[in-house]
């Protein structure tokens, strides 16, 4: 537990400092109409790798949101939309757009307890070590680069931790020692079960509607 907790944390400081940026929530609301058609509708379903919910994002935390947009561009998240999307950024519009949507949702803070997971599903998160990351409640992770995953989609997070498993795939999978390491212990049965017991938790993650049609 230790030393995966030093690893998180190094992993962290790193992504911390390469999301440095100065943040401009006006100027993020302005460059944000390649997410709308996705983020922007509540409920649209992506079909790639699997069909599933596009991800909450509105209420996320800032330099988680540059961090994956910064994966997508480099290629440590393989998703070819994602990919072209992000390698068209600048890292002060991924600074923007990341400062528009944490702001976007204002939902009260999340309960710090949330009900406790059925017992096969406890032995699962305990075996993950999940709150030594993302926080007992799944909403405080121990650095902001990490997401926030309380009542995220389930299907969402089912498809993201499947992407860990993923190996020598041009446009899918996720390159992350920690996050890979953890989710190779389960099968796709068990992330899913561990999926719809945080995506059922209090969250403060929402999905804004908003229209591409703006003045």
């Amino acid at each position: 537990m230790k030393k995966l907790l030093q690893i998180s944390l190094a992993l962290a400081a790193a992504s911390g400092a390469a999301a440095a940026q100065a943040q401009d929530v006006k100027a993020g609301e302005k460059k944000i109409a390649m997410c709308i058609g996705c983020h922007g509708i509540p409920g649209y379903q992506a079909s790639f790798p699997e069909i599933h919910k596009v991800p909450m994002i509105a209420g996320q935390n800032a330099k988680y949101i540059v961090a994956a947009l910064q994966g997508y561009a480099k290629g440590d998240r393989r998703h070819p939309t994602m990919r072209s999307i992000s390698a068209s950024l600048s890292e002060q519009d991924m600074a923007d757009i990341a400062a528009f949507y944490a702001q976007q949702a204002q939902l009260p803070a999340a309960p710090e307890s949330v009900p406790a997971a059925p017992a096969n599903v406890a032995e699962l998160l305990t075996k993950g070590a999940c709150v030594s990351c993302h926080g007992a409640n799944f909403s405080k992770p121990i650095d902001p680069t990490y997401p926030k995953i309380a009542g995220q989609h389930a299907d969402y997070l089912t498809v993201a931790l499947k992407s860990y498993k993923v190996e020598k795939n041009a446009n899918v999978g996720r390159n992350n020692g920690v996050m890979q390491g953890q989710v190779k212990q389960f099968s796709n049965a068990e992330l899913k079960a561990i999926a719809a017991y945080i995506g059922s938790l209090p969250s403060e993650l929402a999905t804004v509607p908003q229209s591409k049609l703006r003045h």
